[in-house]
């Protein structure tokens, strides 16, 4: 039988987050940077336009000391910082590394002689990249808009989760899943235009809204597995048995959320029923 919740959406007064810094790569020896359109590389630490670059250009950047070195047509050239931002001089034009593309702008350090690679985008803009990196995308309509609430509140609620390196959050599933414009689709991109801003919250704080791919039948407390009490997350029937568990177990199974909007829930029903005492409220955005 169908169960209906009620549901309040809370419109809160909460401070923006307008980007976010995902890590892409951390402790490489070498790297490689392009851009879709005409870009531009600048030292972080005066502003100064260091290079011109061409469209769709591999350029590899190494260490070179504890500044970098850059290979531009067969030659390397020095760039006497340890600080670069690769960004974009034209709209629509994305970053490229990594064999992927990303929106916003890269940040590259040179960290002992190692090189860390960062993309700084919105926050609604690494939403697109994240849903269809999470949750596979012709899973039902209902269960990618909870996926891009969930992604959304633990995004905000872990903002400088991992600053000591320079970034918030991984690109890997440790934080979350992202893949960049490379990974996105029309249906998970509808998802999170049509959540956009909204997130979840518990006396009065937004929630890190843990997620896993399956509980296999029964979804856990978090302080079965970290020690620690959260009072919006409790033990509940996962709506995933069957399914190999995959993951932590605790918050919200996403193949439970799957089978839960084949049924008919929708996505706030969905997240009612895995997170517990729960209001939602929306954030100002830029997309």
């Amino acid at each position: 039988m169908r169960k209906f919740f009620f549901i309040v959406l809370l419109l809160l007064f909460i401070q923006p987050v307008y980007a976010i810094r995902i890590g892409l790569q951390e402790g490489v020896r070498s790297t490689y940077v392009g851009a879709s359109k005409n870009a531009e590389i600048i030292d972080g630490q005066t502003g100064k336009v260091l290079y011109e670059m061409r469209p769709l250009t591999a350029y590899t950047l190494k260490p070179n000391g504890n500044t970098f070195s850059i290979r531009i047509r067969r030659k390397n050239y020095k760039l006497k910082t340890n600080y670069i931002i690769i960004q974009p001089k034209e709209p629509k034009c994305f970053m490229g590394t990594k064999n992927r593309w990303y929106r916003g702008r890269l940040i590259v350090y040179n960290v002992d002689r190692k090189i860390t690679v960062i993309n700084e985008l919105p926050l609604e803009e690494y939403l697109l990249g994240v849903v269809p990196s999470e949750m596979p995308y012709k899973w039902n309509f209902e269960a990618h808009k909870a996926q891009a609430i969930a992604a959304r509140s633990y995004a905000v609620a872990n903002m400088g989760k991992r600053g000591s390196k320079g970034y918030d959050l991984k690109d890997t599933p440790q934080d979350q899943a992202y893949g960049g414009i490379s990974s996105e689709k029309p249906n998970t991109t509808q998802a999170v235009l049509q959540t956009k801003g909204v997130i979840m919250t518990h006396n009065n704080k937004i929630i890190a809204a843990y997620y896993h791919a399956s509980s296999g039948g029964k979804t856990v407390a978090a302080k079965s597995v970290w020690m620690k009490d959260l009072p919006y997350i409790h033990s509940v029937n996962g709506y995933d048995s069957g399914i190999k568990k995959n993951g932590h177990g605790v918050g919200m199974s996403q193949h439970g959320a799957n089978n839960l909007a084949q049924k008919g829930y929708d996505a706030y029903q969905i997240l009612n029923y895995f997170y517990k005492d729960i209001k939602f409220g929306k954030m100002k955005t830029q997309l």
